[in-house]
């Protein structure tokens, strides 16, 4: 047990861990993250994942900490080392799912051999009563690559020995679909062997037994002992060759095993329509974890629970909450185990929690905020200019040759994903709110075709990923969400399906569920309840952040994950407004500006921010390239408009700072960088291809098309003014970019900074997103000390993003309190260029930081090729200070001292030597 305080949360580091980079690698990297102001390491799942895994969220055992990473030794050194430099752990949980099909996950492998007599049967959440006859008490393994019987035909599912287990299983793949023991005698007693005989009649003695699980192990040991004899595992393996498929008697010998199982055998293109399980989205190696019964909570959570009594955990992130049957539920009684494993220390719980427009994190599940992906969306509207929504959602209708705005882009993304790969998903809420109808006399007679029309039309038009009904129904918030959908749904509807909408209403939580009976009625009630929330999460971020994300792009700045696309922008009182509620009900909310599950990097965003104040230059530039690109496609196919001016944006806004067009090294490692996002955002679009059925003809004409441009002579000129155009907007970017991370580091909440990104980051979605980082690096830059002017003048290395985060993070050490809890005032701002200044104040006990940034600031650097203002173009534009500035002395960054008149300061003295500026009473 450790007997060290626990370390003060200030700032936390995202570290994504695998194979490549593991605990103790992380390890070696403590003193610079100590160096650079954090206090907390944020780490990706670290309990045992499937071999292999860049993430850790496919967990296979979440009984280990994960050998690959170095195991329970290599976390007791690294959190050791954090200690040493007074820091903390936080961990991410994967509670919603984990990873099945494969041979690596013992439950799943128990499930399958055993059903419902396994133990695990309870864990995953199956529906084992099905309509239809061929899954009734089955569960659907969608993991073939072809159907069945092909498959079958083929001798693609051979049947296998595992001598050293003694035990059977047939394999597909990386698949193995273990033999149930109650069938163990069908297979030994032709073995011609009497021992082997013998024990497969004891396997099949096993049948009467109430408990056969629990006798069928010594037979296992067993049956592996007698296959130690060559003679013996010469008979077995001479045994398996009759249920060779290949032969039409073995076809019929293996079949009929098959079938016997608890479990069916089907292609991967059967899930999306009958797979009975839940999975984590549409991902068919994921299954649903039914955390909310005691027994899996406990058996999931057990090993998270030793390293927080042992003091190695300081926090915990729970992954996609919205997974879950009771979000509420789960996160009050984790509180409570949390707070009684740690009582003399606070442990945060932080959720993943995608919000919605006006949606606000419920107060009562006893948590300390959400992962921050709001804040990024928070800071982007900051940075847009309203100006340009206009232009740019013009020229995006003219040029695209795509229909709609983005709400109609994520609408018809919601129609194709419930009919498509959450079709199952759909159906099976269809059927719980039938047999909800067919429970009451006067609704019986709804049809299962007018439910599943009424659900459809619900889903589609829901603005948050999912409500949070309980006994007593639906919250007010989520009152308002259901009237919105309704309007919707109406809309869309004819007439003749109103009144069953308006039936889905008072049984989704409009009704009282205490107003039931206890017993069945109120079972099918709150399964159905249950059922369509688990829906309308998965529904939303397939089709807004995986579909409709990479169809529309007005702005792509304005598309990533937790973002609200259907807005542009926010006035600067918006944001003043959001962190002052920030502060006052979750101040300890994490603030997030990149993450592991980010669209495009945090410095990208920034850079495209600048087209929304450049809207006629770009509409400029789109008029002058699309002719040009007609000659660099060798064929017709693609890419088609869309596609091509998704592309545009991509180039403009990841080109690194320090590549020109005519290196054909650098430009050949870019290439590789952009056709891999290219190909994911292809598929993702499912508009001209997609993951379940490429069309490889496009695909191949985009990537000769990113070829020609980026490698070929024939794309110079195009990429010449590609890249002319990336640079006049890369000042006025990195400029953005500071003034975000300056944000970030001291409003309201708890600044989470992802791995590599105190350097530039011009990284696209996963695995882009997850590249090595160069420590070494970033540890020599910060060894420097460059001063002010240097960092300026050398601003595309990243040095002067790094400065600005351990400059800051240092004031947030030296000041916790002010920070962690100051009073948040906003600071208003007067002159000619008022509006591209946002200004703020931070007091605690009389102590005062005061924060001025730029936004909207591409005019006023006009061709400066410096992120950095020159101080004469802010003429008279000046912030009114809270306090008597003659009474206080205000030093900023690098100390500098900026001069106040009596209670104001001109924006040139606070800007006049640096982009941005957080200044400190003394």
């Amino acid at each position: 047990m450790h007997t060290l305080s626990t370390p003060i949360l200030r700032a936390t580091q995202r570290l994504q861990f695998h194979t490549g980079f593991t605990l103790d690698d992380a390890r070696l990297q403590v003193p610079y993250f100590a160096r650079m102001g954090i206090s907390h390491l944020y780490a990706s799942p670290l309990l045992t994942a499937r071999d292999g895994s860049m993430h850790g969220y496919d967990v296979v055992d979440p009984t280990r900490v994960s050998p690959a990473l170095g195991g329970e030794a290599a976390l007791r050194r690294l959190v050791a080392e954090l200690r040493a430099h007074d820091m903390g752990l936080i961990l991410d949980v994967v509670s919603n799912h984990m990873a099945v099909g494969g041979a690596d996950n013992p439950w799943w492998l128990d499930l399958l051999a055993w059903g419902r007599a396994s133990p695990y049967a309870e864990f995953f959440d199956i529906q084992w009563h099905s309509p239809d006859p061929l899954l009734e008490g089955q569960l659907l393994l969608p993991f073939l690559g072809n159907d069945y019987g092909a498959t079958l035909k083929a001798g693609e599912l051979p049947l296998r020995y595992d001598a050293q287990l003694g035990r059977f299983y047939t394999e597909h793949g990386h698949h193995h679909f273990p033999i149930c023991p109650l069938d163990y005698g069908f297979l030994l007693h032709i073995s011609g062997q009497p021992d082997l005989q013998f024990l497969g009649e004891r396997f099949t003695a096993l049948h009467p037994l109430p408990h056969p699980r629990e006798h069928a192990a010594p037979l296992h040991a067993e049956l592996a002992a007698l296959s130690a004899r060559p003679a013996v595992l010469a008979a077995i393996e001479q045994q398996l060759t009759c249920f060779d498929a290949r032969h039409p008697s073995g076809l019929e010998r293996l079949h009929a095993l098959l079938e016997r199982q608890s479990y069916r055998l089907a292609s991967w293109r059967t899930a999306a329509d009958d797979i009975n399980w839940r999975r984590f989205f549409d991902v068919n190696e994921l299954a649903g974890l039914r955390v909310e019964r005691p027994r899996v909570f406990e058996a999931t959570h057990q090993k998270i629970f030793d390293l927080i009594r042992d003091g190695l955990v300081d926090g915990l992130r729970i992954d996609h909450v919205d997974g879950l049957a009771d979000p509420r539920g789960y996160c009050r009684k984790l509180r409570r185990r949390v707070d009684a494993l740690a009582p003399d220390r606070h442990v945060p719980i932080y959720v993943e929690k995608i919000l919605g427009a006006e949606e606000s994190l419920p107060d009562d599940w006893q948590v300390d905020g959400t992962t921050g992906y709001e804040f990024m969306d928070q800071v982007s509207l900051l940075q847009h200019d309203p100006a340009g929504a206009a232009p740019l959602a013009s020229l995006w209708a003219e040029h695209s040759e795509r229909p709609g705005d983005f709400r109609e882009q994520a609408l018809l993304a919601r129609q194709q994903i419930l009919n498509g790969s959450l079709a199952g998903d759909c159906d099976r809420v269809a059927l719980a709110l039938r047999d909800v109808a067919r429970d009451d006399l006067m609704t019986r007679d709804l049809t299962l075709g007018a439910i599943t029309r009424a659900l459809q039309a619900l889903v589609v038009h829901f603005s948050v990923y999912r409500t949070y009904i309980n006994a007593a129904g639906r919250r007010a918030a989520d009152d308002e969400v259901f009237r919105r959908a309704m309007e919707g749904a109406r809309n869309d509807l004819s007439e003749a399906d109103w009144p069953v909408l308006e039936s889905l209403q008072r049984w989704l939580g409009g009704d009282n569920w205490r107003t039931r009976p206890y017993g069945r009625s109120r079972k099918l009630l709150k399964r159905a309840c249950v059922r369509f929330q688990q829906l309308t999460s998965p529904t939303a971020a397939k089709a807004v952040e995986d579909t409709a994300f990479y169809r529309y792009g007005a702005l792509l700045s304005r598309n990533d994950v937790g973002f609200d696309a259907e807005r542009f922008s926010a006035p600067a009182q918006v944001f003043h407004q959001t962190c002052a509620e920030r502060l006052l009900h979750f101040p300890d909310n994490l603030l997030a500006t990149a993450t592991h599950d980010h669209k495009r990097g945090e410095d990208c965003r920034a850079r495209l921010a600048v087209i929304s104040e450049k809207s006629a230059d770009y509409a400029r530039c789109i008029a002058r390239w699309r002719p040009m690109a007609r000659a660099l496609r060798s064929h017709r196919e693609g890419p088609s408009a869309g596609d091509e001016l998704l592309l545009y944006q991509i180039l403009l806004s990841t080109w690194p700072l320090t590549l020109s067009p005519d290196d054909p090294h650098g430009l050949a490692h870019y290439n590789e960088r952009v056709w891999q996002w290219q190909l994911k955002a292809l598929r993702e679009a499912k508009l001209d291809t997609q993951w379940a059925a490429p069309n490889e003809a496009y695909e191949q004409a985009v990537q000769a098309f990113i070829e020609q441009l980026l490698l070929h002579p024939q794309g110079a000129a195009l990429r010449a003014e590609i890249h002319a155009f990336s640079e006049q907007l890369a000042p006025a970017g990195a400029l953005n970019s500071l003034a975000q991370c300056v944000l970030k580091l001291t409003t309201p909440g708890v600044p989470d900074l992802y791995q590599g990104t105190e350097f530039w980051d011009f990284s696209l979605v996963d695995p882009d997103n997850r590249r090595p980082v160069d420590f070494a690096l970033r540890q020599q830059q910060l060894d420097i000390h460059a001063p002010a002017p240097a960092l300026l003048d050398d601003w595309r290395n990243g040095a002067i993003k790094q400065a600005v985060i351990a400059r800051t993070l240092a004031m947030r050490a030296e000041h916790p309190m002010l920070f962690a809890r100051g009073r948040y005032e906003p600071l208003h701002v007067t002159g000619p260029h008022a509006d591209r200044v946002l200004a703020f104040a931070r007091e605690w006990q009389g102590q005062w930081a005061v924060v001025v940034i730029p936004r909207l600031s591409a005019p006023l650097l006009q061709n400066n090729p410096l992120p950095w203002i020159n101080p004469r173009e802010w003429a008279d534009t000046r912030l009114e200070l809270p306090f008597d500035g003659t009474e206080h002395k205000l030093n900023g960054f690098f100390a500098h001292p900026v001069v106040t008149n009596n209670k104001a300061i001109r924006v040139s003295d606070a800007l006049g030597s640096f982009p941005v500026n957080l200044m400190i009473t003394t």
